[in-house]
């Protein structure tokens, strides 16, 4: 049996208060196809100067390097300050084993969804963010107890995509493998490997990972 939690953290507590302070329209996604040792950060809704300007006026932030421009984001490896940023997060969320499926920031708020083992080691998790004066909102918990049943939700090119990405450490924090290189080892391309892991994150939060209706929800 696992563990699936999806939180809701704010900022201003965890990771890049500054950052959201400057650039308040703006949306980050947790995207670590680039950097095995820095997370790498898209951000949308705001323009670069503006994205510029925002990283380098917060303290939590050492370095933000530019790497990818398009018409609607900015892709950015991040380097946070000793002890700050989302790697505090990381230590905290992920002491235990824990995985971190999905991460995103907007309006000031991160929502994260991370599968630990049992609810046991979500909850050292949960009191570590607590302990450190972390107002964490734990909006669902869902236990996963029937690998056969959620074989019959996902497609089987979503499944092998996430056997493949638990294999190779890709959920591991720092990855052991980007997203460019897994792609490879399946013999897809990155736009199509992104896009069974989004789908397959949908599948099992939203709907697999709900065996009897709704999931337990903590407000």
């Amino acid at each position: 049996m696992s563990t699936i939690a999806d939180l809701r953290l704010p900022a201003a507590e965890s990771a890049l208060a500054t950052t959201f302070e400057r650039a308040s329209t703006a949306t980050f996604e947790l995207e670590s196809s680039v950097s095995k040792t820095r997370p790498s950060l898209w951000v949308s809704g705001v323009d670069r100067e503006t994205a510029d300007a925002a990283f380098a006026a917060d303290p939590s932030v050492a370095a933000a390097d530019l790497l990818v421009e398009t018409e609607s984001r900015l892709l950015y490896d991040v380097t946070f300050a000793e002890g700050a940023g989302t790697n505090r997060l990381w230590d905290d969320l992920l002491a235990d084993g824990g995985s971190l499926l999905e991460a995103r920031a907007s309006d000031g708020w991160w929502q994260m969804t991370v599968r630990y083992r049992d609810r046991d080691t979500l909850c050292d998790a949960y009191d570590r963010l607590v302990d450190r004066g972390v107002n964490a909102d734990l909006r669902r918990v869902t236990d996963v107890t029937d690998a056969d049943d959620r074989e019959t939700r996902l497609t089987p090119e979503q499944q092998e995509a996430l056997e493949a990405a638990l294999e190779y450490g890709y959920f591991e924090i720092p990855r052991s493998i980007s997203m460019e290189e897994l792609a490879e080892e399946l013999g897809i391309s990155h736009q199509a490997l992104s896009e069974r892991f989004r789908r397959a994150y949908e599948t099992l939060v939203d709907a697999e990972l709900q065996p009897a209706g709704e999931g337990t929800r903590f407000e």
